[in-house]
């Protein structure tokens, strides 16, 4: 089947150097199209100051996508955030979400993106209520798929169902490749260490992981009480044996918090992406660490990649960096990160 997947960068991922005055928005842009990336997603709330009035500027506008030309880049999706916690004293109302997710669609359609990436916190109500609108300005929403969730699963199949309900061809899904970990990220082992983790603890939390890519996942269910859904996830997944056994070895607040976070990474079939590929938009390539040999210290990609070409995917592999977060005692490089992380996916792509 032929496909066509080109390659993205998220500019979540150079946030250490955005917040250090490193790099600027144009910096972002410019370090993107230095990886062979042709594409670009953006968080505007992140990366454009004074958001969203800024965006309703035609100058900026202007200057937006001049400098798409100047780096030959392409927008690949735009991150939006619903925030209903706006006020103290209470959640925003349905109106006034649908609203908010129509200011996300207006906004990303004027900056030239093609879909919107939008939270798993997002309600259904929320996106089926916004669904006219999107194909108005001709702009798809994207659910994100990150870990715990996954594809061909209970909390899936209500999304599915309001697809086929609604006929709607402007709701589908954003995979994250966390959601293929075949194991702990090396950078938060290593973070554990420098807390004092122990190896005993270390080994209990990575045998434990280990056993739950090779029986398989037990997969989230659908709950609008997403922590409830997330803490039945976790303990069937096991955690409380893992806690205990840790608690027995002694294990301290390192080796605990190695623990916890194991559960942030999952492992999913790749052929869920084959058998949901008609409902894919874009994807965010999730990663930890690439090394040297430019091979990702958790992720699956060869494997991945090998699925979507399967699947005729044609879209976006966005990077997105998040092995940041457990290197900032140490030092962080999202440069080279991306850059790496660009040529993997060259080579899976091409190989």
């Amino acid at each position: 089947m032929t496909y066509d997947i080109k390659r993205s960068i998220s500019l979540y991922s150079y946030q250490d150097e955005y917040y250090d005055g490193v790099l600027d928005l144009e910096g972002c842009l410019r370090e993107t199209a230095k990886t062979g990336a042709t594409g670009v997603e953006l968080l505007a709330e992140q990366m454009i100051k004074r958001f969203p009035n800024t965006i309703e500027d035609e100058k900026f506008r202007a200057d937006w996508f001049a400098m798409l030309d100047k780096y030959n880049l392409t927008p690949s999706c735009y991150d939006a955030f619903l925030e209903n916690r706006l006020f103290s004293n209470r959640t925003l109302s349905l109106g006034e979400q649908i609203n908010m997710m129509k200011r996300d669609l207006r906004l990303a359609s004027m900056l030239g993106f093609p879909v919107i990436r939008t939270l798993v916190s997002t309600p259904m109500d929320v996106i089926e209520g916004s669904l006219e609108y999107a194909e108005k300005v001709n702009v798809k929403i994207g659910l994100e798929v990150h870990a715990p969730f996954s594809l061909n699963s209970g909390w899936a199949d209500g999304y599915m169902e309001m697809i086929n309900r609604t006929g709607t061809k402007y709701f589908g899904f954003i995979p994250d490749m966390g959601i293929f970990c075949r194991n702990i990220p090396d950078v938060l082992r290593d973070k554990a260490k420098r807390m004092g983790a122990s190896e005993e603890c270390l080994k209990i939390v990575d045998d434990a992981y280990a056993q739950r890519v090779a029986k398989g996942f037990v997969k989230i269910k659908y709950d609008l009480d997403l922590g409830k859904a997330n803490m039945e996830y976790r303990m069937a997944n096991g955690m409380k044996e893992m806690m205990e056994a840790v608690e027995k070895a002694g294990g301290g607040p390192a080796d605990k918090m190695y623990a916890g976070t194991s559960f942030t990474y999952s492992w999913s079939d790749p052929q869920d992406l084959i058998d949901n590929i008609d409902y894919i938009f874009h994807t965010h390539a999730k990663f930890y660490n690439v090394h040297e040999d430019y091979k990702e210290t958790a992720v699956a990609i060869p494997e991945v990649v090998e699925a979507y070409k399967k699947a005729g995917y044609k879209g976006f592999l966005s990077s997105e960096y998040e092995g940041g977060e457990h290197l900032r005692d140490v030092g962080v490089d999202s440069i080279e990160q991306c850059r790496r992380h660009q040529e993997a996916l060259r080579r899976a792509i091409e190989g």
